[in-house]
């Protein structure tokens, strides 16, 4: 037996043959990347695939298939796509967020300097411009609210 069996060979308890197809993929100091591989997809199934594929596709193959798998195992639902809606709901609280500091800066580009700093309003009350709720009828919290980011 080879003393430098890669984590597949280690993890099936096999000898790791010179022309392994998962030595070049799955390293041995990395055996949790087979794992969770296997685990998912299946030896047999990894092997066929990645002698399916061109040798320069093969690495990125692997990625993938690691990163699907491992989604998979910490989260056996939703998998991948669990982790790509909540990056995707992280992207509209910051857009959110992005328009509304927009367009804050957007009534502060247009309100007049002040002259007298103790007289900040006018006669007729608080101008329009001073209202710090930007986004009238709008609840700024209810993006925050998990029951409607699907609605």
């Amino acid at each position: 037996m080879s003393s430098h069996r890669c984590a597949a060979c280690k993890h099936l308890r096999r000898r790791c043959p010179s022309d392994c197809i998962f030595s070049p993929y799955f390293p041995s100091n990395n055996p949790r990347k087979f794992s969770y591989v296997h685990k998912v997809y299946g030896a047999s199934n990894v092997s066929k695939i990645l002698q399916d594929l061109p040798v320069n596709l093969r690495a990125e193959a692997v990625e993938s298939l690691y990163y699907e798998a491992y989604c998979r195992v910490k989260d056996p639902v939703y998998g991948c796509v669990g982790m790509i809606t909540i990056l995707h709901q992280q992207i509209c609280i910051a857009q959110y967020h992005l328009a509304r500091i927009q367009a804050e800066i957007a009534v502060l580009k247009n309100q007049p300097p002040i002259a007298n700093s103790n007289n900040t309003t006018s006669a007729a009350g608080p101008s329009q411009t001073q209202n710090p709720n930007l986004f009238v009828g709008q609840n700024p919290h209810s993006i925050f609210d998990p029951s409607s980011w699907f609605a």
